[in-house]
């Protein structure tokens, strides 16, 4: 892709988990680094209390966007997950610099971040938009809880591997009743994560799209279905159910009882992802996959 020479971030929002060293470490040389280059910092308010920098301005989470023209996330993608969803919201563009395991949303190397951070702030940088699914709980006809997802939303019991039956309609058009460990509803995002552990396909960022992954199903029968992001799912537990749980990345979980309705669509906001200019998706996934590299 051509190094297009976009519009510089002036204002710029850290935060992190500062649970080791490293992160710690990278945290303190962003900081110091951005404003020795004269960027005008804010930090996010937990992060500044755990560094001990209380003399930096500081502001809780929701409150950043109004502060700033872009976030960087140091450390892994459960981090960065947590931190998007709000961003997404407000529409906040984010960059990650990666301190977790992973990586498939952290793309700065931590050894070089500085370094790395400084070009795209001064407009040298790729923007992505990522979509974001909204799972909601419906019992008669009355919203009970709502929350949104990255990744992916989850239907599942609260026992461990503990088989389930519910119904899966889209577009109000009947597919099929399952009986399964749960049900995994992905966006492209969320295709490399737990999806893909369930066998999922994966599906790049650039396509329009849902995927459904059943758990453990009983039937040999039952594969994964990818469908329009446009379509709206809806799934019905059966009314003889223990209590089961919906779960939006892992983080999110949400009762759902015998009976309940669950409706996932795309959320209407995304989620806007920066990346140095030299970002490449599959170099990416060859990394993370261990996939060959190239023979001739």
């Amino acid at each position: 892709m051509p190094d297009h020479h976009q519009p510089p971030f002036q204002r710029v929002a850290l935060l992190g988990k500062v649970n080791h060293q490293a992160t710690r470490s990278t945290l303190l040389a962003l900081l110091k680094g951005l404003q020795a280059a004269n960027y005008q910092v804010v930090v996010e308010q937990r992060t500044a209390e755990q560094l001990a920098e209380l003399a930096v301005l500081q502001m809780p989470l929701q409150q950043l966007a109004a502060a700033a023209d872009i976030a960087v996330v140091v450390g892994g993608d459960g981090n960065m997950l947590g931190a998007a969803r709000v961003f997404a919201e407000v529409g906040l563009p984010v960059i990650g610099v990666n301190r977790g395991n992973l990586g498939f949303l952290t793309d700065l190397d931590p050894d070089q971040a500085l370094a790395q951070l400084l070009k795209v702030l001064q407009g040298h940088y790729q923007i992505e938009a990522r979509q974001l699914l909204q799972a909601t709980i419906m019992r008669s006809n009355q919203t009970l809880a709502v929350g949104r997802a990255i990744n992916e939303v989850v239907l599942h019991s609260d026992k461990v591997a503990h088989m389930i039956e519910f119904e899966v309609f889209i577009d109000d058009q009947f597919v099929y009743s399952q009986r399964a460990d749960g049900l995994i509803v992905s966006t492209p995002t969320g295709s490399t994560a737990y999806s893909l552990s369930g066998g999922g396909p994966i599906v790049t960022p650039a396509v329009n799209a849902i995927t459904l992954v059943p758990m453990f199903p009983h039937t040999l029968s039952s594969r994964p279905i990818v469908v329009s992001a446009n379509s709206c799912i809806r799934l019905r537990t059966a009314p003889d159910n223990v209590t089961l749980q919906i779960s939006c990345d892992g983080h999110v979980r949400m009762a759902v009882q015998p009976g309940d309705e669950i409706v996932i669509q795309q959320f209407v906001r995304q989620l806007h992802l920066v990346h140095p200019t030299d970002h490449c998706y599959y170099r990416v996934l060859r990394n993370k996959l261990g996939w060959g590299s190239r023979l001739f």
